[in-house]
Parts: structure tokens; sequence; C-alpha cells
């Protein structure tokens, strides 16, 4: 695996990432717990559905992924309230096993080199960018056999508040973030015009809105983008844990301001249905993917998944159990293709 040129290859991408979608696990559970307590059609009814005509799933994983859930979480580029013709820079998939309630989070690297429909081959973000949810769920579903339908964005202005709302997360901060963090903190207090404390001392210690964006950004330690996205996930995993402890009226507050910012194909009676299951929800793994990547500059620089085949196979190992998982033929083709575009096998 090469991480460290993955780690190079990668330009400054700005305010661009973090919590956009990373909460969105988050916004699933604060839409359940607000409709319990208020009855809040009325609250649901601010969310932004988008309707998805088409949804593709290769021959036979239906039938090898009975009894889980599989949820596209995305974080679009933009700051406007928009979910279209941007790209998703952040894309985590929620695998939940319907038996059991455990969650598996996996972070899709953005600039992984895919099949999209219509495009050729290149990088993953750009499928939501050239035909926004639909395309972009039919590109993963396609390249990965998954069995997503369903799908949750959000975009960048709704990080900070969301954050700020719940009181803060529980963050362990490290010796080699502690530099970063700050410098991270300083560049989004100026892009927002706050002016916000920096932190001075390493361990656990309670994040704010911008504090913990600027800890979602870190890249330059041990580990590169492949640690950034693990950082995406813990705050993730720390927020989804406090929200379960949010009282009525923090709740009310959260759904006020982040509903309107949220983009889905669940519709409002779907998630009234789910509720009585989302408070045994427990996230129990955090994986990135492609597990083995080597970097390549075409036209531009790609994260070439080594090869799609095997990792897609380990994939499904790893999330559903399944053991000595065979691709389908969709699969294989287009890791062959991948083959054959950069020589690397």
């Amino acid at each position: 695996m090469s991480k460290k040129s993955y780690k190079k290859s990668k330009k400054n991408s700005g305010l661009r990432i973090f919590l956009k979608v990373v909460l969105v696990l988050l916004i699933i559970l604060l839409i359940f717990f607000a409709s319990v307590t208020m009855m809040a059609y009325s609250k649901l009814s601010k969310i932004n559905y988008v309707k998805i005509e088409n949804i593709e799933i290769n021959e036979g994983v239906s039938e090898q992924l009975k009894g889980y859930r599989n949820i596209v979480l995305f974080g679009v580029d933009a700051r406007a309230n928009t979910y279209d013709n941007t790209r998703s820079d952040c894309i985590i998939i929620a695998s939940i096993n319907q038996d059991t309630k455990d969650v598996k989070l996996t972070s899709i690297y953005r600039d992984t080199y895919v099949n999209i429909d219509g495009h050729g081959y290149d990088k993953i973000t750009h499928a939501y960018a050239y035909g926004g949810p639909e395309l972009a769920i039919n590109t993963i579903n396609k390249n990965f056999d998954l069995n997503i339908s369903e799908f949750v964005a959000v975009n960048f202005d709704a990080v900070v508040d969301i954050i700020d709302t719940i009181g803060g997360v529980n963050i362990a901060i490290e010796s080699d973030e502690l530099k970063y963090i700050n410098d991270y903190i300083g560049a989004v207090d100026q892009q927002m015009g706050r002016k916000t404390a920096r932190i001075t001392k390493t361990g656990t210690q309670n994040l704010s809105g911008v504090q913990a964006l600027a800890y979602s950004r870190i890249r330059y330690t041990a580990g590169g983008d492949y640690k950034r996205t693990e950082r995406m996930r813990d705050v993730l995993n720390a927020g989804f844990n406090k929200i379960k402890t949010l009282g009525v009226g923090k709740l009310n507050n959260l759904a006020d301001i982040l509903l309107p910012k949220v983009y889905t194909n669940v519709g409002s009676s779907e998630i009234l249905s789910l509720i009585p299951e989302v408070a045994q929800y427990n996230v129990i793994a955090s994986i990135g993917w492609p597990y083995e990547v080597k970097g390549i500059t075409l036209d531009r620089w790609y994260g070439v998944p080594v090869t799609l085949e095997s990792n897609v196979k380990k994939l499904h190992e790893e999330l559903f159990g399944n053991d000595g998982y065979e691709v389908s033929d969709r699969v294989k083709e287009y890791s062959e293709g991948i083959i054959k575009k950069t020589g690397y096998r």
C-alpha cells in the first residue's frame, strides 16, 4: 500500500470536508428522536425530499446482503443550501445489521478511481457532480456490490452550529495533532468570521463546532488522508452517542437548525417507522476504503484500488462476514478495466 504517495498527492481542500456528512448519522438520530418527542411531522416537513427514479444493484447482491440496510451519507462541496451540481467530498456508508442493530461505517476516499456510467473511469467524488445522488448511489452499488437505495446529504454550513448545539464532542488530541488543529482553527475562524479558543493541551477534551471541524481537517500527521477520514468517523461516533443523551429542548433546537439543510430520499413516514430501532443502534467499527491503493497521475491524480476486485472482496468479508466472497461479474469487469487503464494489478 502506498499511503505516503496518497497523502502527498492530495491537494489542500480548504474548508470543504468534514462533518458535512459525517454528522449525517447524527442527523438521522436527531430526526428520529425529535419526531418521537414532538410528533413532528411538521418538523420532518422541513427536510428536503429528493425523489430517486432508478436504483441499480448488481445481479445476486440483494440476496447476499439480506438482513443489512446500507445508507450512504454524502458531504457535498458547497456552502449554499443545495445538494446537486457539486462534488461529494465526503462519502460514508452506514451498514446496519438489522438483527443485531450494529452499525459499521465505511469512508470511501474521494479520489478513488472507479467506473462512472456515461463518464468512464474517474474519481468517485465526481459522480455526485455529474448526476446527483442517483448517479452517485449507482456508482457505489455497481463498483462495490452494494444494495444502497437511501441517501442523506448535508453541506458545509450546518457543521459548526450542529456541534455547538449538542454541546461539543469529546475527542482525544494527540501530540502530533496539536499544532495542526490550531492552524486549522485559525483558518475556520477567518472563513466564518469567528474567534475561537486554541487547544493548549493533549488528551481528551470537549471540542466546540469550530474546533471539531478543524480537528477533522488534519491531514499531515502519519496516515495522511486515511487518518483524516478516521478522525471524521471518530467525531461522528462521539456525536452519535451524545445525541442519545440530549433532552427534548436541545433536540428541538437541533432540529430547527439542521432539518432545512438535509437532503434525503427517506420519507417522513419511513423515518417515523424506524423510531423504535434507532436507540438500539451501536457503532462498532469504522473502515477506510480502499484498503490497498496506489496513486497515479493521468489527466490528474487518482487513488487506484489495487485491485478493485480484491478490495471489494475484503470489504464484504469485513462488513458482512461473507468469508470467501465472490464479486459480481460487473465488479470483475470494472476491475480489469482499471488494470488496463493504470497497469496496477
